[in-house]
């Protein structure tokens, strides 16, 4: 029984090929761009919710400890929770304090005249 690569290929194949290769490349890099996108999203509002409450309801550093230990017992396979981790949140959102969204680009066709 011959193995696939001793099967004789279409004209293209090798094309086609680098094309799909491309193709998933670039899905997988834009998933990654917005997998951080929400990451930084999700970072900034959990930094604001915490600078929020210090202020209405002055939270200490032991409630901040507190929150991290519930939010990795909920998501343990989550990095990024612990408490410092919390306090550089936050320290993010104080450093930003306007919402961190991206913007919509609309790309623009120009018709040059001739």
């Amino acid at each position: 029984m011959a193995s696939t690569r001793d099967l004789a290929l279409p004209a293209g194949y090798t094309d086609l090929l680098g094309e799909l290769k491309n193709r998933v490349r670039a899905a997988r890099t834009a998933a990654l761009r917005t997998v951080n996108t929400q990451l930084i999203e999700l970072y900034w509002s959990i930094g604001r919710t915490i600078l929020e409450r210090q202020e209405v309801e002055s939270w200490g550093s032991g409630v901040i400890g507190r929150l991290a230990d519930d939010l990795r017992a909920e998501f343990p396979e989550m990095k990024g929770l612990s408490r410092t981790n919390l306090f550089y949140m936050r320290g993010f959102a104080a450093a930003w304090p306007d919402s961190i969204v991206q913007q919509a680009v609309f790309g623009t066709q120009r018709h040059l005249s001739t």
